[in-house]
């Protein structure tokens, strides 16, 4: 189990026994720019030149994860609703969504949507959505770990040494990038990234900003929907920032005006890291158990078929998408689907310790696609809680997105197996 996922466990669980306090408005600040933070610093990643074996299929990966979230958010949807008009009448039918958004999407957003719900009606919503996310790190690593073993003692995977292969990989290169700003500089090289971050997230909040307050000019009424989830999907507003950065800064350093390529991937790799590891153990560490004591039945429904049917969809999906790696793209997407980049990376290293398969690069560049198509994923999250009516009606929305992304993979994924059949013949 990763060490973040530890530590907020621990702090958790001394928070109940007594032996700490937790300021549980810092740890939700720290929850909320965690999440944007890290995003930032993975966007502002110089894209590395790939062998034509390890280019991977980012659009198909980010279909991928987005149809996942939508298999999530269906039967989120279908769970909480049939609870509220049958046992639960006074169950907040569009608490369903929280599944997706702390299994799919981390502590993060959990954090944030469950706030917003909280906001709207759903009492204790922001620990339910917490909790959801918490639950997510034991199935990618406890389960995960298990089908690992399951997988390896039918013969389907071998574990490999990580260690052995560690040794091979730290080279100079994976450092230090040629072209780049000198470890001797008047500046350090960690400032510079941080600085970049910093200064994108600032452009974030300006942006947001100005785009919520020009919705609250035009709409009063559009505005109390919108401008919530604005703020609480500010890391797409900040990745698309930071790609745009990173493609300003390339221009540049291409037309001659700078000579000097700015962004060390390392420095940012271990910023995401830092940041996403202080989002994971803030998150964990401000649930409520209180909050979720009554809704105890839909967080074991939602958390327990959720896993079933994350695994049940990657098994189909991942045979079309990843046909050439299948066993290595199933399992680090299901770790990443159901915790973070950063447990579906643990599962690979397992049984692609040298990442000598696209998968790992799967994880970034579909993230990367799973942005763009996980767009009309803020609407059906503001329009579920609208009403009774509009949760059943973006059940069918998010149903028939789900069905324009199954078409995606299997289409593309068909055409492309059949145009490596032709090219062998």
């Amino acid at each position: 189990m990763p060490v973040a996922v530890m530590a907020g466990f621990i702090i958790l669980i001394a928070k109940y026994i007594g032996i700490v306090k937790i300021n549980h408005d810092f740890m939700e600040i720290l929850t909320y720019h965690g999440i944007a933070l890290g995003f930032i610093a993975m966007s502002l990643r110089v894209p590395e030149a790939l062998s034509e074996a390890k280019k991977g299929t980012g659009f198909k990966s980010g279909a991928v994860i987005v149809s996942t979230y939508m298999v999530q958010g269906v039967t989120g949807l279908i769970i909480t609703i049939l609870l509220g008009y049958t046992f639960m009448p006074n169950m907040f039918k569009a608490a369903g969504l929280l599944l997706p958004m702390g299994y799919g999407q981390g502590p993060g957003q959990a954090n944030n949507i469950g706030a917003s719900y909280q906001s709207m009606g759903f009492a204790g919503g922001h620990s339910f959505g917490l909790a959801i996310a918490a639950m997510g790190y034991i199935v990618a690593c406890v389960v995960g770990v298990i089908l690992l073993n399951i997988l390896r003692r039918s013969g389907k995977i071998k574990i490999e040494d990580v260690e052995a292969v560690e040794e091979e990989n730290y080279t100079t290169d994976f450092f230090h990038s040629k072209g780049e700003m000198p470890i001797s500089e008047s500046i350090d090289k960690l400032s510079v990234q941080l600085a970049m971050v910093l200064l994108v997230y600032a452009v974030t909040y300006l942006v947001s900003r100005a785009i919520t307050g020009g919705i609250s000019a035009i709409s009063a009424g559009l505005a109390g929907t919108v401008n919530t989830l604005i703020w609480g999907f500010n890391f797409i507003i900040g990745s698309a920032l930071a790609m745009l950065l990173r493609v300003i800064l390339e221009n540049l350093r291409a037309g001659g005006i700078i000579d000097r390529q700015y962004q060390n991937n390392y420095l940012l790799n271990r910023l995401s890291g830092m940041f996403f590891d202080m989002m994971i153990v803030a998150g964990i560490a401000c649930i409520n158990l209180e909050d979720i004591r009554g809704l105890v039945v839909p967080f074991i429904l939602l958390t327990v078929i959720g896993a079933v049917v994350t695994w049940l969809h990657l098994v189909r999906v991942c045979r079309v998408v990843y046909k050439d790696y299948y066993y290595e793209g199933l399992i680090s997407m299901f770790g990443m689907l159901t915790g973070t980049i950063s447990s579906g990376v643990i599962l690979l290293r397992e049984i692609d310790p040298g990442m000598r398969t696209p998968a790992a690069n799967n994880l970034v560049t579909g993230s990367s696609f799973g942005i763009l198509l996980g767009a009309p994923v803020l609407v059906l999250v503001g329009l579920a809680p609208k009403s009774d009516l509009m949760c059943i009606v973006t059940l069918i929305l998010a149903a028939l997105y789900l069905a324009v992304l199954l078409y995606i993979i299997y289409k593309v994924g068909r055409r492309n197996n059949n145009r490596k059949t032709t090219n062998l013949k």
